[in-house]
């Protein structure tokens, strides 16, 4: 039997954030972003069927009730009995021996930190092309604005920048991340709204919103769409990526478990619906004014580069154009857009950060380490959209199994005793039922297992018969299971060296 580790708690341990909203306004920073803004409305586009887009959110709300909550509970509660970054407190809630997976959770959201950067650098540039350039009239010019951007080296300027500055940030420690929080998240909600308002004004927006919320229910029995619905679901409300456990290290005592992740979880959600009426009216509204045809819309929301990656940036500034002072909206919209993906940003930059904290390395060394890292791995994305699309693939999928894990921790530290001693104390006013006991114990392992074995059968004999085994093939099952596979293999072999580094700092 292996003993579970009892770790003291540092200095950096007495850091906490300083009231109830500085918590939520911090995690929401991780979970309000672009996943909600940028990744959201093209995800239900890409999964829409004929008659609409409904199905996908179906599948998606699913998700958030029995994925994402209850993970979100679980990562609050491993955060504040570890009081350190993610393999710390994985360590203490299993044993020395499952360093390596807190060490691949950890790992999953630094790769999405990598190309998540390159996204807040786009959203930089067009905050800047909105303050200096006119907004484009057409698709024509929306589309050249955007591939003229994509074929300069300005992608990993930006990339450098908003990576430079979140690292800033995260140097100054846990009272600069809520304090930046406050100003930002709200700021962001209030431009939202004002684009909302803005966009249910436009003539034939409202065959965008029909056509986002009529469910097509043949599209329920496709198995990619319930795997694209819980990916995005984790990438709405950051469940499974650690950002919430390493905010969690912070969290006050007094602070109730269950209702901050419930406020958390829900409140996300109704942004991405909020940015997917903006997204699917203001496409709608434009194109449907040149008497396309609901599918010949559809058509170009789903070939909006690689993967939709263009939707936002092309047709935001449309929206705008089509207002009464449309060129302030357009300003606000995208200085919006950039506090949501810096926000989100720097959890990740901390995540990174407060693990080498933990292995006894000063926070500034360690935040320019994660950084300049963080730019090296992240130029490919910004150079190639493709090697950006394969990257998005592959840890999307990730956070599928880095949810399994976190399950897996709960369940090694007895998933009732969790519930009765870290989430129901005597300061929690909702008490947690039994009901999450169930879904951490059982129905979130199925899900991993299941929708993950469905969708390499289905890859193999039908959806990439010919490359589903070529990890050269940037959305294959190979690719997948290959780098999960080196990095898996590397935190094995070096999971004594973690361990030992983590609990002794």
């Amino acid at each position: 039997m292996v003993k579970k580790i009892d770790m003291p708690d540092k200095v950096t341990s007495t850091e906490r954030f300083s009231t109830k909203w500085g918590l939520i306004l911090s995690v929401l920073g991780i979970a309000v972003g672009t996943g909600n803004i940028w990744r959201f409305p093209r995800i239900a586009a890409e999964n829409g069927g004929e008659t609409g887009a409904g199905a996908f959110l179906i599948a998606w709300v699913t998700f958030l009730f029995i994925w994402s909550i209850p993970l979100i509970i679980a990562e609050y509660g491993i955060g504040r009995n570890g009081r350190k970054g993610v393999i710390g407190s994985f360590i203490k809630m299993t044993s020395e021996k499952f360093a390596w997976m807190g060490s691949f959770i950890g790992f999953v959201a630094t790769a999405i930190m990598f190309y998540y950067s390159v996204v807040a650098g786009w959203c930089l540039y067009y905050l800047i092309e909105s303050v200096f350039s006119t907004l484009p009239e057409n698709v024509e010019q929306a589309n050249m604005v955007w591939e003229g951007f994509q074929g300069s080296m300005l992608p990993s300027v930006f990339h450098l920048i908003m990576i430079t500055c979140g690292g800033l940030i995260i140097i100054k420690g846990v009272k600069s991340i809520e304090r930046i929080n406050l100003i930002l998240i709200p700021s962001l909600l209030l431009v939202l709204v004002i684009s909302l308002i803005k966009a249910l004004t436009l003539p034939g927006s409202s065959a965008g919103i029909v056509y986002l919320f009529t469910p097509d229910w043949a599209t329920l029995k496709e198995p990619g769409l319930w795997l694209e619905a819980l990916t995005q679901n984790a990438w709405d409300t950051g469940a499974a990526w650690g950002l919430i456990l390493t905010y969690g290290a912070y969290m006050r005592k007094k602070d109730d478990i269950a209702i901050s992740a419930f406020q958390t979880g829900i409140g996300n959600n109704m942004v991405s619906l909020m940015a997917a009426v903006i997204i699917f009216s203001t496409v709608f509204g434009t194109l449907g004014g040149m008497n396309m045809s609901d599918g010949q819309i559809l058509d170009v929301m789903r070939d909006s580069g690689p993967a939709s990656t263009g939707l936002t940036f092309m047709w935001m500034p449309q929206l705008f154009q089509e207002m009464a002072g449309g060129k302030i909206f357009a300003i606000l919209f995208f200085l919006g857009l950039t506090f949501a993906a810096f926000s989100s940003l720097i959890s990740m930059i901390e995540l990174a950060t407060k693990v080498f904290v933990d292995m006894g390395i000063t926070r500034k060394k360690a935040t320019i380490a994660v950084c300049t890292a963080g730019f090296m791995f992240g130029l490919p994305s910004a150079v190639s959209l493709d090697f950006f699309a394969n990257q998005d693939f592959v840890w999307g999928v990730g956070l599928m199994a880095s949810g399994g894990l976190i399950s897996f921790a709960v369940i090694q530290f007895g998933a009732d005793k969790f519930r009765n001693t870290l989430v129901n104390n005597e300061e929690s006013r909702f008490k947690l039922g039994r009901w999450w006991v169930f879904i951490i114990k059982y129905v979130v392992p199925v899900q991993v297992i299941t929708l993950l074995a469905w969708w390499i059968y289905l890859s193999a004999t039908s959806f990439a018969p010919d490359t589903w085994y070529n990890p050269l093939s940037p959305f294959s099952v190979a690719t997948v299971l290959v780098q999960w596979g080196i990095v898996v293999v590397l935190f094995k072999i070096y999971n004594r060296r973690i361990a030992q580094k983590t609990i002794l700092n």
